[in-house]
C-alpha cells in the first residue's frame, strides 16, 4: 500500500495573508457532483450541496474571501483568499518557496497542522471544516452513513503574483470545457497544456 506522508512546509504559516488555490477530490475520483454537457457544468443534488458550502466558507469568517471556483464532475478548484485588513493580501505572500522535485511547487497538504492541533481559519482547518459538513449532507441525503466523499488529502498551491494568479483564474474558468484532458477525468488524457499547468 502506497505510505501517505506530509511534504508541507514546516513552519509555514497558512493563517497569514495570500491566496492560495485548491483542489480538492472525490474519492477514488468518482463522478459524483454532475456531468459535463456541451462544455458546462450540470451540478446534481450533491453538487449543489459542495456550491453551497464553498459559498459559506467566506460568509462565515471576517478574513476570508473566495475568488474564482468551479466544481467539475468528481472534485472542485478553488481560490481562497486570506485577508489583512488594510494590506492587500496578495503583496502579503512569502517568498519562502517549497521544492519538491516530484511535484514542483504544487504540494498536498495535510490534513491537520501543528502536530494535530487545528488552527482556526487556516486553509487545512477550512478545508477540513468543509469537507466534513459536506461529506455529512450528501451521507444523509443518499443515505449511506460513515461512506468517503472525498479523497483523504488535498492540493494547495501559494499564489504569488499577478501573473501567477490570472494564470489559475483562467485555467478554473475553462476548466469544463477541457474536461477530456483534465487529469482528474477518469476517462480523460491530459495533454500537455494540462501538464504545463501543473507544474505551477
Amino acid at each position: 500500500m502506497h505510505e501517505r506522508r506530509s511534504i508541507r512546509l514546516q513552519g509555514y504559516n497558512y493563517t497569514q495573508p495570500g491566496y492560495y488555490f485548491v483542489t480538492i477530490c472525490a474519492h477514488d475520483r468518482e463522478c459524483i457532483f454532475g456531468k459535463i454537457v456541451d462544455g458546462q457544468m450540470i451540478l446534481n443534488e450533491y453538487g449543489k450541496i459542495v456550491e453551497t458550502e464553498w459559498m459559506r466558507t467566506a460568509q462565515m469568517r471576517a478574513n476570508v474571501n473566495l475568488d474564482e471556483h468551479v466544481i467539475m464532475p468528481n472534485h472542485l478548484h478553488g481560490i481562497i483568499v486570506i485577508t489583512d485588513a488594510g494590506r492587500g493580501a496578495l503583496q502579503r505572500a512569502p517568498t519562502n518557496r517549497y521544492q519538491d522535485s516530484r511535484r514542483g511547487t504544487l504540494q498536498r497538504a495535510p490534513r491537520v497542522e501543528q502536530f494535530g492541533k487545528p488552527v482556526s481559519n487556516s486553509i487545512p482547518t477550512i478545508v477540513r471544516l468543509f469537507k466534513s459538513t459536506v461529506t455529512k449532507q450528501i451521507n444523509e441525503l443518499r443515505k449511506t452513513p460513515l461512506a468517503p466523499v472525498w479523497q483523504r488529502n488535498y492540493y494547495e498551491h501559494i499564489i504569488r503574483n499577478e501573473d501567477s494568479l490570472n494564470r489559475i483564474r483562467e485555467y478554473i474558468i475553462h476548466n469544463p470545457l477541457r474536461w477530456m484532458y483534465d487529469r482528474e477525468n477518469p476517462d480523460g488524457i491530459p495533454d500537455d497544456a494540462e501538464k504545463k499547468f501543473w507544474n505551477l
